[in-house]
């Protein structure tokens, strides 16, 4: 990465060098889209007029400008500026680098550490960084794409700031995209669809939208202006920001359960589609919707199950991309089905009760008696064979004498278990009159 405060190079060489480069802000007033840090009231500015920086972790999604910031940051304050990538460095090079810092402490500068992808630091690299935050000796500014609560020691978030970096909207990427005209000194020969498509294939990185933009310009004939279709062709269309490890990929299956849930099957289908998009195991998403069918709808529609585990057979039987359209079926029947927790909340109290009460043997009437001692001692005495009462129901108690009878399972009246519920009501409305 080129040094901001370096002497400036000659023409010829400056425009050879990357747009996204050529662009990159000098000041943090000219930093784009991150307003709640860098704007005359954010964050950092009321740091640098206080005239003190903290450490902190700078979280937010590639192309935001964390690293810009943390550059301009020590320009602003005087601090020494060093950077290392948590990707190629080990313990001897941050031994280095704390040494180095050390000696201009003595010299009175202090460094700031500019640590990129530091959730890559195992636990113990983590933990080398507290002595020389504590001392002084460095403000450390990490930054990470992924979740700081997940992916760092609680002992390095304890002593620095989480500051979050936001993805870049429509109006902050053309702004990046207008600023790149005037140092092309031509206008981007999109016409207004292209132009936002460009803009929503950026995907909030300010960094892609420059990057797409050059693409384009190389492209284009004198006179040429290009339209959607022109577009596609020309950047080959950039994939979606997900990684099926980390939290693009846990945000989108939230929201796609939760739309599940909400039985918006527009939505639902919406979330499908973007994770297949972007590549996620079709398999991964079979289980999911599996689990969606048993945990908010259960028995309020028995056949919720029973069509996801027909769909795991059809994908695996057609494969991709015929066998797409089946797990959207899937996601769809989910939707639109009644919903009901009432076997998952059944489930949990049962559960508890079942940790709470031990090893309570159950009532001895309901146990076989396959030898005389166990005869002698009243297993299997009383019990009444259901299929021989009147309505084929005894009535009999089945929990655990000391324990007494409970009730776990709850239907509600929607879907199938408003029949259950009905069924319910008739047995223990039995059981009260043979009690």
């Amino acid at each position: 990465m080129s040094d901001l405060f370096a002497p400036r190079e000659p023409e010829d060489m400056a425009a050879k060098r990357p747009l996204a480069d050529r662009l990159r802000p000098r000041t943090l007033g000219e930093v784009s889209g991150q307003e709640h840090l860098t704007g005359p009231d954010g964050v950092l500015s009321r740091m640098i007029e206080a005239g003190s920086l903290g450490s902190m972790i700078f979280w937010g999604p590639p192309g935001t400008g964390k690293t810009t910031v943390a550059r301009l940051l020590s320009g602003e304050t005087g601090l020494a500026f060093e950077q290392i990538s948590a990707i190629f460095s080990g313990v001897a090079d941050l031994k280095k680098m704390f040494d180095a810092a050390r000696q201009r402490r003595m010299g009175g500068r202090q460094t700031l550490l500019f640590v990129d992808e530091i959730h890559r630091f195992n636990r113990a690299q983590q933990d080398s960084f507290l002595p020389v935050m504590e001392d002084g000796t460095i403000v450390l500014v990490g930054a990470t794409t992924e979740n700081p609560s997940f992916e760092l020691n609680a002992a390095l978030l304890s002593r620095a700031r989480v500051l979050t970096f936001k993805p870049h909207d429509e109006a902050s990427l053309e702004e990046l995209l207008q600023r790149a005209e005037a140092v092309q000194e031509k206008p981007l020969p999109l016409d207004a669809e292209a132009r936002a498509s460009l803009l929503r294939m950026a995907d909030g990185d300010g960094r892609a939208v420059l990057t797409l933009a050059e693409e384009v310009w190389r492209a284009a004939r004198a006179g040429e202006t290009f339209g959607q279709d022109d577009l596609f062709r020309i950047v080959q269309r950039r994939a979606p920001v997900y990684d099926k490890s980390q939290d693009g990929h846990y945000n989108l299956i939230s929201a796609l359960h939760k739309a599940v849930r909400g039985s918006d099957p527009d939505a639902s289908l919406y979330y499908l589609t973007r994770m297949l998009d972007a590549g996620e195991d079709p398999l991964f998403l079979c289980r999911r919707m599996v689990r969606m069918a048993v945990e908010d709808i259960g028995l309020a529609d028995p056949q919720a199950l029973v069509v996801c585990n027909a769909v795991k057979d059809a994908y695996d039987f057609l494969g991709s991309p015929e066998g797409d359209l089946a797990l959207a079926q899937a996601c769809l029947y989910l939707a639109t089905a009644p919903k009901s927790n009432a076997v998952y909340t059944a489930y949990k109290s049962a559960m508890r009760a079942a940790k709470e009460h031990g090893s309570l043997l159950p009532p001895k009437h309901i146990l076989n008696a396959p030898t005389k001692l166990m005869k002698g001692e009243g297993y299997g005495d009383g019990y009444r064979y259901d299929h021989d009462e009147p309505d084929a129901f005894s009535g009999q108690d089945y929990f655990p004498e000391k324990m007494g009878r409970r009730q776990f399972y709850d239907p509600p009246e929607r879907g199938f278990e408003r029949e259950l519920r009905k069924r319910l009501e008739w047995w223990a409305k039995l059981r009260r009159e043979r009690g």
